[in-house]
């Protein structure tokens, strides 16, 4: 008897269920197939990163560890090349001698071989006496009255001060010239 229903499903043929079921199984073992390709790509993904990270944090152990050394040991040259007037004034003090004038002439050779090693790495005296005032190079420590030198000159050096490679280590303290009342 057959079915006039029009709402009723088409019964399949037992052949197309059979067919079904294989389409279904083959799209199953192809999508296991994918599911295990993209676990396989994931797993190097992970392992990839894993490595960067590894290498990135040794680089930063290595940045960290030459950083250590660089701070450690900046001043080596500086200090090596100090050595010799370390060597000078040792000398200098193990000659016993009642005479100022080579006592004297000794600390001129001293403080002539720093004023050499200090040029020699960027260091520079400011002397600034009888030049005109510079607030970025010099500190007023007093104003004195003058008829000899114009307003704003530098009349007395109380201390030196000293450029390290165009940047002010230390501003010189001088006093300064105002006009006489």
């Amino acid at each position: 008897m057959q079915n006039t229903d029009p709402h009723a499903p088409n019964p399949a043929p037992e052949d197309s269920a059979a067919t079904g079921g294989d389409e279904r199984n083959a799209e199953i073992e192809a999508l296991t197939i994918r599911l295990v390709q993209a676990e396989g790509e994931l797993a190097q993904m992970r392992e990839i990163v894993l490595r960067e990270r590894a290498e990135i944090e040794n680089q930063r152990r290595r940045l960290q560890r030459d950083l250590d050394q660089a701070r450690r040991f900046a001043n080596e040259k500086i200090l090596a090349d100090l050595l010799p007037v370390f060597d000078g004034l040792d000398r200098g003090l193990a000659i016993e001698t009642e005479d100022a004038a080579t006592l004297r002439e000794g600390m001129e050779l001293t403080l002539k071989s720093l004023d050499k090693l200090g040029q020699t790495h960027g260091l520079k005296v400011i002397d600034p006496l009888h030049q005109p005032f510079n607030p970025d190079h010099h500190q007023a420590m007093s104003m004195v009255q003058s008829r000899e030198f114009e307003p704003n000159t530098v009349v007395a050096v109380l201390q030196k001060g000293f450029v390290l490679n165009d940047r002010l280590l230390r501003p010189a303290l001088v006093a300064v010239a105002k006009e006489a009342e």
